[in-house]
């Protein structure tokens, strides 16, 4: 029986997985906080930062998704949070559903926190449906709330709105969920509630028709779907397909030269299939097949996307000359093939003689040599961060990852030496909340003749909160810019206001050029 024949005569099963703690579990997976205080995520919402999300046990502190963080704070005092990031817990559905893949090639994504499989068929290669979803359940390694049902609509109600212990008919399982299931408006749910409809079979059992006519289309079309009377189809989620080139021989070669010549023309290949979708290579693979059945690979990084094949195979003859096991083509090479694994969005561009463009390319491709030559880990660069602390704005990270590009600047000036960390210095103000007259460092007073000022930079409290600061004096800090009597600039900050302490001290931060 083919494939097609046995999908029509198996019964359409789904699959829902929620994922009610998504947005918490992430933050809690890269910078867990203490294990035994509550924790949440805040978003602003207007002119209040509200929760956008709690973890399991928020509800018995008294919390609620969209109450404001004074609120919170108040019923639950020693609450700790963090930013809400949906493009983050995008990007973590994104990596769950690839996981899923595993199990069907039907998944769909059900934003924000949710994915619906479509396992027709596929149960029975894992040992059935229960086993499938104990398996999904444990490959996603989140809280997890599964549901099967008949079709995607069920499944991802009864997943979400489902109270109890599952079991029973399906069909009976639906027509007792909750009215909330419809997701509608609050508006459209109160009045539902006010005609005495609590429960989906109390809709079901009325004419389609009076229920259009006094709650809207809306609430019927829902109501279908989640019934199955109406089609509830599943939009699988697109695989990107693989930017790859290969080629067999009919006689194998053996010259490094031949080699990197038909790695040129499978980068030609890649090329125009990169064009075709406006990319640009990061991270090019060759894989060689040697006649025996022995392979080898090799991989080579650009600093900037490119489609070009030249600098590319220029990086893969520096890559073949500085092995330390050098490539043996036994009886030969019969085969080959390029991949593109690691690719940016690169839309065409007019060829440009300005200066700017030709250092950038330039520097480019010197990183890129070097990073081959000595290991991607040899070459580093400073790439901002977004960060209030000046001495955290910037951290190191491997040059092949990519030239700095254009950052939003500070809007006020930085030094290019900063001291870390800042030295203490012996200052006097003028007024209590000031800028300093004179100060002394290193044994050397200077009178200040000129001050701008203040710039003030509040402390990260929800970093601190969650363990992040070292153990430092949680304080606000007012830099000033300050040029002394023999034209020196220097940039100094009061660690502190009044209000905070009494005798706030003084830190030297950088040196003006």
């Amino acid at each position: 029986m083919t494939p097609q024949a046995q999908q029509r005569s198996s019964p359409r099963r789904c699959l829902a997985l929620w994922f009610p703690f998504l947005p918490c579990e992430r933050v809690k997976r890269t910078a867990p906080p203490d294990a035994d205080l509550p924790f949440a995520l805040v978003a602003r919402v207007g002119q209040a930062l509200r929760l956008a999300a709690l973890e399991r046990d928020g509800a018995s502190h008294g919390l609620a998704v969209g109450m404001t963080l004074a609120d919170a704070r108040a019923r639950c005092p020693d609450l700790v949070t963090a930013p809400h990031d949906p493009p983050e817990d995008a990007r973590l559905l994104a990596v769950l559903a690839g996981r899923m893949a595993r199990f069907t090639p039907m998944v769909a994504l059900d934003p924000p926190d949710g994915l619906v499989l479509d396992i027709t068929g596929c149960a029975h290669l894992f040992g059935g449906e229960a086993a499938l979803a104990r398996l999904a359940i444990s490959e996603a390694g989140l809280t997890t709330r599964p549901a099967l049902a008949s079709h995607a609509a069920a499944a991802r109600a009864l997943a979400r709105f489902e109270r109890g212990q599952a079991g029973g008919e399906e069909a009976l399982r639906i027509r007792a969920l909750p009215i909330t299931a419809l997701e509608l408006p609050e508006a459209s749910l109160s009045g539902l509630r006010r005609a005495g409809l609590k429960h989906l079979g109390d809709l079901a059992s009325r004419p389609m028709g009076s229920l259009a006519a006094r709650f809207g289309e809306e609430a019927v079309a829902k109501l279908r779907a989640i019934l199955g009377e109406a089609g509830s189809p599943i939009v699988a989620r697109a695989r990107p397909v693989p930017i790859r080139a290969d080629i067999r021989f009919a006689e194998p070669i053996g010259r490094t030269q031949d080699v990197l010549e038909v790695a040129e023309a499978l980068l030609e290949d890649t090329a125009r299939q990169m064009e075709a979708r406006r990319l640009g290579g990061r991270r090019f693979v060759l894989r060689l097949e040697r006649a025996d059945g022995a392979l080898r690979h090799l991989a080579v990084e650009t600093a900037l996307p490119t489609r070009d094949a030249a600098p590319v195979v220029r990086l893969l003859r520096e890559r073949l000359e500085n092995l330390a096991d050098p490539l043996d083509p036994g009886f030969g090479f019969d085969a080959m093939a390029l991949a593109v694994p690691r690719h940016e969005p690169l839309a065409a561009r007019q060829t440009s003689s300005e200066a700017e463009d030709r250092e950038e390319e330039t520097i480019a491709a010197l990183l890129d040599r070097l990073a081959t030559r000595l290991g991607e880990g040899a070459i580093l660069r400073l790439h901002p961060r977004d960060r209030h602390s000046p001495e955290k704005a910037q951290a190191l990270v491997a040059a092949a990852r990519g030239l700095p590009g254009a950052t939003q600047a500070p809007a006020l000036p930085r030094p290019l030496f900063l001291f870390d960390p800042p030295q203490e210095v012996s200052a006097i103000a003028g007024v209590p909340d000031g800028p300093p007259l004179r100060f002394t460092w290193r044994g050397r007073a200077h009178e200040v003749r000129l001050a701008e000022g203040p710039e003030r930079i509040a402390p990260e409290w929800w970093r601190h909160a969650q363990g992040h600061l070292p153990e430092t004096p949680l304080l606000t800090r007012d830099y000033y810019r300050v040029e002394d009597s023999a034209g020196y600039r220097f940039w100094l900050f009061r660690h502190g206001l009044f209000e905070e302490q009494t005798h706030p001290r003084w830190y030297l931060h950088g040196l003006f050029s």
